[in-house]
């Protein structure tokens, strides 16, 4: 009777002890759950825009323009020379680097303020290549008209033209261009076109002169 008491005692107490192994067991477990860490949120802040200027246009590079070169003659100190000189120079300067104008240069007759192009010829004039009224008549052998007959002024031959009161040479022969380029002479105020003709010389052609 005794070991079956004994018996029951000791399967009742090894119940009891995995009971409270088990009840400790669950206890740390709760424990545990509730002491874990709390998860760290991470947020990832994207780093701030930087004020990168925008793009600029980029634009083509010019073409520098390049030296002109220019033949001056005439009434200068140096003429009959080729001078360099740089882009957007004017006559005047051509004139300058020449070593200026002489003293008998005409500077009526040329524009200083014009602009300068590659390879031109710059010719400054002479007061001597003016028309120079001769104080005595020429001689027979010369075209100079006959008493009363008039020159026809848009067929009139360089000597014949040269014999007029006030037509020079230069004069003569630029009556000739003219009316090569122009066409005829329709009358006396057309004279007035050429260079170096004015009021004093059209009044002594008007009656030495025809247009037909």
């Amino acid at each position: 009777m005794s070991d079956s008491v004994s018996s029951q005692l000791s399967t009742t107490a090894t119940i009891l002890l995995f009971f409270a192994l088990l009840s400790l067991i669950v206890v740390a477990g709760a424990l545990l759950w509730v002491s874990r860490p709390e998860p760290v949120a991470i947020t990832i802040h994207p780093p701030p825009p930087t004020d990168t200027p925008m793009p600029t246009a980029t634009f083509e590079p010019t073409a520098t323009p390049g030296p002109l070169q220019v033949y001056v003659t005439g009434a200068v100190k140096k003429p009959q020379q080729t001078y360099i000189l740089p882009a957007g120079s004017r006559v005047a300067d051509a004139v300058e680097v020449a070593g200026g104008p002489t003293d008998d240069a005409d500077l009526t007759h040329i524009n200083l303020a014009g602009f300068l192009r590659d390879g031109a010829q710059i010719h400054l004039p002479a007061l001597a290549e003016d028309d120079i009224v001769l104080a005595t008549p020429i001689d027979s052998d010369s075209a100079e008209p006959i008493a009363g007959e008039k020159v026809r002024i848009n067929s009139a031959t360089q000597s014949e033209l040269e014999a007029l009161p006030g037509i020079g040479p230069v004069t003569a022969t630029r009556i000739i261009n003219y009316r090569e380029q122009a066409g005829d002479f329709g009358g006396l105020d057309d004279l007035d076109e050429v260079s170096g003709i004015g009021p004093a010389t059209l009044e002594n052609l008007r009656d030495l002169v025809v247009f037909d």
